[in-house]
């Protein structure tokens, strides 16, 4: 099985070396072939100029491709891999045009893995560990909270309460987007990230506050984490996580983001997006820092029966980055899975399997500095 690499952007080192390091039959594709060779040629010379034309004329039945371009360009990919017989990864959320290749890749026999990054990825491998371990204790009629907050943040916070580690453009038109989740046994409707911010206590060895707002739709996550239909789940929330004081120091961009209309609107994000890059993006060899909690609680009666939180504090160091490690390392041990027959053939994420889940979260704990899974009654 030969792994074909696509892309060798920020996050994508850690990982792409850990696979080449182990002996694997790894081409590494990317559009500018100099850029490669920084990053990976003391390791391999397999490095080829990427079009879509060259990576087809490569891969052949029974390959991996391993997508880590923009996620626009995922499902091109998959389609090429499924008319080649070839498996598929990426770490990026499963699209409805992705979803829709499920059965043409059963019939073809391969594997279009996805969401098995940081966030989506890592989150998955906690939820599923909790709910399985609550399945065991769970009772007709508790109520059920679940939430799930990550975060790329500064290692020494600065006065701005973040730094840009990819293109703020992308931060800031994330700011545009509504959210979904449950709250108290609703659905919880919010336009803008701001109106929903909260205060978080993390369970960290020194406790810290962090602030958390929705993001996304939460909702399907309450079926793909395998959740029992009966469960009266009260509280259901996937959300992004900021140092404490966030708020405060983008209150202004808050403000502006809200005026912006059109095609001028579209020329001032971009303008906004230069002056943060330019303002707070990191220094080099400067570490950034990656902070997870995911926690699931039942009450009974009025009363706390179960409360177990999964807390991960990473920070970049000599490897790369945190998020770097924490993105594509993940995803190299979904290309180990797929190369030793651990995943089936179909559109997936990341695994819900007890045993895949344990060893992914064992490697896990060994990026990070603090890894713990906390019983809060315990």
């Amino acid at each position: 099985m030969r792994i074909h690499w696509v892309g060798t952007g920020l996050s994508a080192i850690p990982g792409l070396r850990r696979l080449i390091g182990s002996g694997a039959a790894v081409y590494v594709w990317n559009r500018t072939v100099e850029k490669a060779q920084e990053q990976v040629g003391d390791l391999t010379q397999e490095i080829r100029e990427y079009t879509p034309e060259a990576l087809e004329a490569m891969v052949r039945q029974g390959d991996v491709v391993v997508s880590m371009l923009p996620a626009d360009q995922h499902v091109a990919l998959a389609r090429m891999a499924i008319a080649k017989g070839a498996h598929f990864v990426s770490s990026s959320y499963v699209s409805p045009e992705m979803a829709a290749l499920d059965d043409e890749a059963r019939a073809a026999g391969v594997a279009l893995v996805n969401e098995v990054g940081l966030d989506p990825g890592i989150d998955h491998l906690m939820a599923h560990d909790l709910v399985e371990d609550y399945r065991a204790a769970a009772r007709p009629g508790d109520r059920i909270s679940f939430t799930s907050y990550c975060g790329g943040v500064p290692a020494h916070p600065n006065p701005f309460r973040y730094k840009f580690s990819w293109s703020p453009l992308g931060v800031l038109r994330a700011l545009r987007s509504p959210s979904k989740s449950l709250r108290d046994g609703a659905v919880r409707d919010v336009a803008r990230p701001w109106h929903a911010i909260e205060p978080y206590d993390a369970p960290l060895p020194t406790p810290e506050r962090f602030e958390v707002y929705p993001n996304r739709d939460s909702l399907p996550f309450v079926q793909q984490y395998r959740f029992d239909p009966a469960w009266d789940v009260q509280d259901f929330v996937r959300g992004t996580l900021r140092l404490e004081g966030w708020q405060e120091a983008w209150t202004p961009v808050f403000t502006e983001i809200e005026t912006l209309e059109g095609a001028a609107g579209e020329t001032r994000l971009r303008e906004m997006a230069d002056g943060f890059w330019r303002d707070n993006a990191y220094n080099p060899g400067e570490p950034d820092r990656v902070v997870l909690f995911v926690a699931l609680k039942a009450e009974r009666e009025g009363r706390v029966v179960w409360h177990k939180e999964w807390v991960l504090d990473a920070r970049g160091n000599d490897e790369g980055s945190a998020m770097a490690q924490l993105v594509s390392i993940p995803v190299a041990m979904a290309v180990e899975a797929v190369r030793d027959g651990r995943m089936v053939t179909g559109v997936q994420t990341a695994p819900h399997d007890p045993a895949l889940v344990g060893e992914w979260l064992d490697q896990v704990a060994g990026i990070a500095q603090h890894m713990a899974k906390v019983d809060h009654l315990g």
